[in-house]
């Protein structure tokens, strides 16, 4: 890769160019990958010169990231422009021809826009003939799609179809940042990696998976409308959270090829079933009240319209159905104002067939309210994401003394502990592979519509008759208790992280 790639980001003055896509090139150009290097084209309305946008740029960095920034700064231009005017493209293109690599060079279109100006950016590209790869020998052309990928399983499917009509699937790289995360793709390796694991990964092992992501702040500034649109379920459910569970739950793939391991987490999720009832799901939404000492608003009062029903918590009990799990449970679980901030992958094993101690000590007892006192499963395998990167699993042991009294013990992996660093950061991976044109991280346009036909069996089951309540839930707590009871029997409760 002798020649410089250039990257064009559309949508440049927004928030998402300033607080993650410059800091993870910034990082990339002091590695000096890739080795050929880059220069970054921005692209928005708003009228700037090249030091204008740069100053810009460098006010929205921290204090940390500030060395790195100044070094990469030279390597950053703008272009004001409409992505919907012809002229403006083709100033654009004359701009990225003068630059270094010209038309030779490998570019990277990033898509950093709202979803109604993908269809008219990538078909103005296709028309100014800027995603031209005619023969395997011309310089490449790549669009990188931000998230929501559609709002529902029609609204995808006409999106993948805009884009397979101006590009072929392998030019798509929609990006979903979890991905990125180095804890979720260890996911992938430690399942794969590591025999001790991968035999009792099925049914006859595994009793429930649980998987949360939940967030201590509320909507954020200026994202009210966005927000009210779309709600915990497609902000985060369908995608960061469907995409964890597909990595949990693929079968094994017969190589790394890119394609081998999108086509099995595309197979975990059309398998993925909901059973359309009311106590398999809940909704809620946060009331105003005081979360970590101080007094913050409902949801209602957050700019959003006054008869919104739009959802800020989510559980949901659902199934994959085929061999491997067949009657496991995935509970599934988002909510905005909860306790604390935490994204964690809990494996629950089954318990031993018959308990041979003597005596379990008191703090392995779950009473139940019905009266039914539950053994707590002493085999958890716990996949921390963030804020901490770990892996955790529990046992039990004997206590020392006269009979067999169990107790709780652990075996602890940290990130930090170990590598002595912070991982890298995800958006950086990420847009190294899409540079270097691996896709595996990336999702795939059926990918993408097995996601939301998953999404829309839950919704569908909120529209009709017997919907369950949309509940309301206090700030600062792990939001309403009736989601307790999508746990059965004995399966226990929810993570608190």
């Amino acid at each position: 890769m002798e020649t410089p790639v250039q990257i064009v980001i559309f949508g440049a003055s927004g928030d998402l160019t300033a607080r993650k896509l410059v800091p993870a090139l910034a990082g990339l150009a002091r590695k000096q990958e890739p080795p050929g290097g880059f220069v970054l084209v921005g692209v928005a309305r708003r009228h700037l010169s090249d030091g204008e946008f740069r100053q810009d740029l460098r006010a929205a960095q921290p204090p940390e990231g500030l060395d790195d920034f100044d070094g990469f700064a030279p390597r950053i231009h703008y272009v004001s422009g409409d992505v919907r005017s012809p002229e403006d493209l083709r100033r654009l293109g004359a701009r990225l021809d003068a630059l270094p690599g010209g038309a030779a060079a490998g570019r990277l279109f990033y898509c950093s826009l709202k979803p109604d100006l993908f269809e008219p950016a990538v078909s103005g590209l296709a028309q100014a003939g800027m995603l031209e790869q005619s023969t395997p020998d011309s310089p490449w052309r790549r669009v990188v799609v931000e998230k929501p990928f559609g709002r529902d399983l029609a609204s995808a499917r006409a999106l993948n179809q805009l884009l397979q009509g101006c590009l072929r699937e392998e030019q798509v790289y929609r990006i979903d940042h979890y991905l990125g995360k180095e804890t979720v793709q260890n996911l992938f390796a430690f399942r794969f990696n590591n025999t001790i694991f991968e035999p009792v990964w099925n049914r006859r092992h595994v009793e429930l998976v649980q998987i949360t992501v939940a967030e201590s702040g509320g909507v954020e500034s200026g994202r009210a409308a966005y927000y009210d649109a779309s709600g915990a379920m497609s902000d985060v459910l369908q995608n960061h959270m469907l995409q964890i569970l597909a990595l949990v739950a693929m079968e094994p793939p017969s190589s790394l090829d890119p394609e081998e391991v999108r086509g099995q987490k595309v197979s975990a999720l059309k398998g993925l079933r909901f059973r359309s009832s009311p106590d398999q799901s809940v909704r809620a939404r946060y009331q105003a009240g005081e979360a970590e000492g101080k007094r913050v608003p409902g949801y209602l009062e957050e700019g959003v319209p006054a008869d919104s029903t739009t959802e800020t918590f989510v559980a949901i009990r659902a199934e994959i159905e085929n061999w491997r799990w067949s009657g496991v449970p995935f509970l599934l679980r988002h909510g905005k104002r909860l306790k604390h901030r935490f994204t964690e992958v809990k494996v629950q094993f089954r318990v031993p067939p018959i308990q041979l101690a003597d005596h379990v000590a008191g703090e392995d007892f779950l009473a139940l309210p019905d009266g039914t006192v539950c053994t707590l499963r002493p085999n958890v395998l716990t996949l921390s994401i963030q804020p901490r990167e770990a892996l955790s699993l529990s046992f039990s042991v004997k206590s020392p003394g006269g009979g067999m009294v169990m107790v709780p013990a652990h075996l602890d992996f940290d990130y930090r502990d170990r590598f002595g660093e912070s991982t890298t950061p995800a958006y950086e991976r990420l847009l190294l592979d899409a540079i270097l044109g691996d896709p595996t991280l990336f999702l795939r346009a059926d990918e993408v519509e097995a996601a939301w036909r998953f999404t829309d069996a839950v919704r569908a089951s909120w529209a009709g008759p017997e919907a369950p309540p949309l509940l309301e839930y206090a700030p600062g707590g792990w939001g309403p208790p009736e989601a307790d009871a999508l746990f059965h029997g004995c399966e226990g409760g929810w993570s608190r992280g």
